[in-house]
């Protein structure tokens, strides 16, 4: 299940990009600007008799204004396929590498988890708190999200604007980030709490199998005129758990790309989660962690929504 921000404006239209499944193959498409139709990259490309991207990240990777400019203009023109006949996918369903994610980088966060277990101090953070959820957690936006009691029995959400890289680059000056950045997502930032105290560092609690909902497609950057006036929402069947603005980040979007960059190539097609507000199951008094059967609904203005569905196994 899909719904979309009213208030989504694209300035050029057909900058959401998608990949989904269609008579069961993998394909990168456009959606239409009424959210009605998918266009198949494919056959864009043959109309403009350039060899078609294999996958997301290649098309990341051969992105130009130019070439946007005339896949949208054969978008006008082209069938599509109604979009009740594909299923989508995570926009990039297979990452060239871990993602890279930001940890407490919203004040209002780091003050409901003072005194936790796995956040004892409650301090601001000098510098970014980096670490990586495993490729293989990938998941769709309309996947069911596993939740294995053998394993964890305290399963958080955490819904984080998604920056997507764009351009390859190292050591990247603040002035430099919006050349180098494709567009954004959506994710929800599954993490297993109980894991993540245990362990006391993150790599595990985040890694389990699922725990990295992203999409529903990657809004280009023309489209989005400031990532940090966003409103950014997470449900869980239907009761509103987390509600803020990305305005509220500590770490803001030009600063997390070039810190990340130093020392640190960046790669076209690399996904960067920039954190998460208060609201979190593990911030009420008592926790109120995921169970079998929840609706997790994530939402971001500008960019639109997506559901997953808690399974125990």
């Amino acid at each position: 299940m899909i719904r979309v921000d009213e208030k989504l404006i694209l300035r050029g239209g057909h900058m959401l990009f998608c990949t989904y499944i269609y008579e069961g193959q993998e394909c990168v498409g456009i959606i239409d600007d009424n959210k009605q139709k998918v266009f198949d990259m494919k056959e864009l490309f043959v109309k403009l008799g350039i060899a078609p991207p294999k996958d997301m990240i290649e098309l990341i990777a051969m992105k130009s204004d130019d070439l946007i400019e005339d896949m949208e203009q054969l978008c006008d023109i082209a069938s599509g396929i109604p979009m009740e006949e594909v299923r989508l996918t995570s926009p990039i369903p297979h990452p060239i590498r871990n993602v890279f994610c930001l940890g407490k980088n919203y004040h209002d966060h780091i003050k409901e988890l003072a005194g936790k277990r796995i956040d004892s101090t409650g301090d601001i953070p000098e510098y970014p708190i980096y670490f990586t959820k495993a490729v293989s957690t990938i998941t769709g936006p309309m996947d069911d999200v596993v939740m294995d009691r053998s394993v964890t029995t305290k399963v958080d959400y955490e819904v984080e604007l998604v920056i997507i890289i764009g351009k390859d680059g190292k050591d990247i000056e603040v002035e430099d980030v919006y050349d180098h950045i494709f567009g954004y997502s959506i994710g929800n930032d599954f993490s297993a709490r109980d894991l993540q105290a245990n362990h006391r560092q993150w790599l595990k609690g985040k890694s389990l199998d699922t725990f990295c909902a992203m999409g529903p497609w990657i809004v280009h950057k023309c489209a989005i005129k400031d990532p940090h006036t966003l409103d950014i929402r997470c449900k869980v069947n239907g009761e509103v758990r987390q509600s803020s603005n990305t305005q509220y980040m500590i770490f803001d979007i030009p600063y997390i790309v070039s810190d990340l960059s130093k020392g640190l190539e960046l790669r076209a097609g690399d996904i960067i989660f920039t954190g998460t507000p208060s609201g979190v199951g593990l911030g009420f008094d008592p926790p109120r962690f995921l169970k079998d059967g929840d609706v997790v609904e994530c939402e971001i203005e500008g960019i639109g929504s997506f559901i997953n569905t808690i399974k125990e196994v």
